[in-house]
């Protein structure tokens, strides 16, 4: 315990951090079950029947993210996708509760004419990211978890010659402050 929402569990402790996530997760994966093919990726990588007892979905693909900082694991999600034979690849996180069925069909479908895609996050980093073909060197030199991630990713697309297409800016979950502003959200919908 306390090793998932540490900026929650330093203000709410690791137990409530531990329920804020599985419910953020979850909200997600609620989601993600209309997307015809899912390769959830988790960590740590020996965490399997722990993940697959969580979210058993039986047309699911359960995998390791591996090791590295995000930039590394984003690469090897790519990579390995891509060597299966996938022609389009959309990954996003467990941070965006308000991820919906439309944002997975939209990401999809920006990359029959975009190279890359991209869900905005409202803290400057995505909730969303997604290829057409592997672009590793897009991960490369990114400055992860700050306020610079969006911008950064954005700047090297724009070295690599990459066609981006931006879908609605979302609100990750990183703080109790965040978890409080995304309830309040919830109670206006």
């Amino acid at each position: 315990m306390g090793t998932v929402k540490t900026r929650i569990a330093s203000s709410l402790g690791p137990e409530r951090a531990r329920e804020i996530y599985c419910e953020i997760a979850e909200s997600v994966f609620r989601q993600a079950r209309r997307v015809p093919t899912v390769t959830l990726r988790f960590s740590p990588d020996d965490a399997h029947a722990e993940i697959r007892s969580w979210c058993d979905s039986p047309s699911w693909f359960f995998i390791g993210q591996g090791d590295g900082d995000m930039g590394a694991r984003l690469v090897g999600a790519f990579d390995d996708m891509f060597r299966l034979g996938a022609e389009r690849v959309v990954l996003v996180g467990t941070d965006s509760p308000e991820i919906t069925t439309r944002d997975f069909s939209d990401a999809f479908a920006a990359l029959h004419h975009a190279d890359l895609v991209l869900g905005p996050a409202a803290d400057g980093g995505y909730w969303l990211v997604g290829l057409r073909k592997p672009q590793p060197a897009l991960f490369s030199g990114i400055r992860w978890s700050s306020s610079s991630v969006l911008e950064n990713t954005l700047a090297v697309a724009r070295s690599l010659s990459l066609s981006v297409q931006q879908l609605r800016v979302l609100h990750d979950i990183d703080t109790a402050e965040d978890w409080d502003r995304y309830q309040e959200r919830k109670g206006k919908a």
